[in-house]
């Protein structure tokens, strides 16, 4: 069976083929997939189209008691076998599985469960009616179907094939739909041509797809028009993305006392980076947030990025883009915000949007810029790994934050060597260009870390938004082992 991708849909090729390769690989047996990622990253409109083009089952659930769920699929499945107006009636949720297998066909049919979190959480036996018609399927006792659970609340769904659950063990698909990175978000957007422009919108929306239909003013014009594209949108009262913080929040059903999760999300976007520092920008003990900070991470709020080079200590990032950018810039000033002082309060905002936003949100493309755009000329070998280290300076008395460092492959150092580094940089976002001091000092850095790796091969990076002056260019040009990485490179060079 051909299946034609959608000339609508953006990027997503990975996603589709696995989607596609479940839908229609042969097969006999009961498969079951999960989908899950943030709303609005298209996840929904890719399954509604490849269940249509093969002849399947689309059900989208909605928050409801028990009863009127089975009510409404019993109604979705009648109108799907022709039955206008006419409804199914189920007692329970084996009954209605073992329906959603009929009729029989040459091969398992596809039915698409969306936003299944709602329905389990009014019906937590529905995991184990899907284990059960999985086994029963599997004795030749039911016919067999292609499931996939899809869900936006992330925690949920990260939970559904862990431990002891249900499922566990029995799903072959466990795809997650990504936000576009931000070369990926450029191109969507339409704003490649204009690095700048195209980094300063990814600080503020990020790689999530459907805010551009929100938008619908579209990109700005120019980095001139930044501002006033703001004030028209994610800074204007009356726009839905300016409450978007909340309803985030509001799709996880685990995190219910929402003040001390958004209080959490704004002392890490304030800089505080270990779970002792959040405790402390809340006023409670450090063993009393564990389960907030826990929390968010399963939610993937939050991530942990564990220091490349030595062991337990990870500092906590925020992932999400508007998250990030409503914490630091709105929430600090919201009154004046929502009282639409807007461009008062906005350019009161500037530090705290160039520390709490621009800062991060360039180190971490540099990242992936190494991690998937930086030819191995440029790393000088294959990267294995792709993080941030501290280094501690005890001659200098100082210590240096290396934003970027990349691990070479296993295959890049002999058995039982110390790792080799094929490169550690620092990423300024300020406007200012960047100079001989910065060399100086990751120069300096190189020689610390010879105690933690091999360093004999590791390449020097400096990742600026301002660029470089005219003696570090030189500088580059004589030196194997100096890269430079402006806005430029970072959008269309390696």
């Amino acid at each position: 069976m051909a299946i034609e991708r959608p000339p609508t849909l953006f990027n997503r090729v990975t996603e589709w083929d696995a989607l596609v390769r479940f839908a229609t690989e042969p097969t006999t047996s009961f498969r079951i997939g999960v989908v899950s990622g943030r709303r609005r990253q298209g996840k929904s409109f890719i399954l509604d189209e490849i269940a249509r083009q093969v002849g399947g089952f689309y059900h989208q659930a909605l928050e409801e008691e028990r009863a009127p769920a089975l009510e409404r699929l019993g109604a979705a499945m009648a109108a799907d076998r022709g039955m206008p107006g006419g409804s199914l009636s189920f007692p329970d949720w084996p009954a209605l599985l073992r329906a959603l297998a009929e009729p029989a066909a040459p091969s398992p049919r596809l039915v698409v469960i969306d936003e299944y979190p709602y329905l389990l959480a009014k019906s937590p036996d529905i995991a184990s009616a899907i284990q059960l018609a999985y086994d029963t399927s599997h004795l030749g006792r039911q016919p067999p179907i292609r499931l996939i659970l899809c869900g936006s609340a992330m925690s949920v769904m990260a939970g559904l094939l862990s431990g002891q659950r249900a499922l566990r063990g029995r799903a072959i698909l466990d795809l997650v739909v990504e936000p576009f990175d931000y070369r990926e978000a450029a191109a969507f957007w339409g704003v490649e041509g204009d690095p700048r422009l195209a980094f300063l919108l990814y600080c503020v929306v990020g790689g999530t797809p459907g805010y551009r239909d929100l938008l619908e003013m579209g990109p700005p014009a120019s980095v001139a028009d930044f501002p006033a594209w703001l004030a028209r949108g994610v800074l204007n009262p009356s726009h839905a993305l300016f409450h978007e913080a909340d309803y985030l929040l509001a799709e996880e059903p685990g995190l219910t006392d929402r003040a001390i999760y958004q209080s959490a999300l704004a002392a890490i976007a304030a800089g505080r980076t270990t779970p002792g520092a959040v405790a402390g920008a809340l006023g409670r003990p450090e063993t009393s947030v564990t389960h907030v900070i826990d929390g968010l991470e399963r939610a993937r709020f939050i991530e942990r990025a564990d220091d490349l080079l030595r062991s337990r200590r990870p500092k906590l990032r925020i992932t999400d883009a508007m998250l990030r950018f409503q914490h630091a810039v709105i929430r600090p000033d919201f009154h004046r915000f929502e009282s639409r002082q807007t461009l008062a309060a906005w350019s009161d905002a500037a530090a705290r949007f160039e520390s709490g936003v621009v800062g991060p949100t360039f180190e971490e493309i540099a990242r992936t810029w190494v991690s998937r755009y930086a030819s191995t000329a440029t790393l000088g070998g294959t990267a294995a790994r792709i993080g941030s280290t501290v280094v501690n300076d005890s001659v200098g008395r100082s210590r240096m934050e290396i934003d970027v460092a990349a691990l070479a492959a296993r295959s890049d150092r002999q058995a039982g060597a110390e790792p080799a580094l094929l490169l550690i940089g620092e990423a300024k976002s300020g406007s200012d260009p960047r100079g001989m001091a910065d060399l100086v000092r990751l120069e300096r850095a190189r020689e610390l870390l010879a105690a933690r790796a091999r360093v004999e091969r590791t390449r020097l990076a400096i990742f600026a938004v301002g660029g470089f002056t005219a003696d570090l260019q030189a500088e580059a040009i004589r030196r194997s082992d100096v890269v430079l990485v402006d806005l430029e490179r970072l959008y269309a060079g390696d």
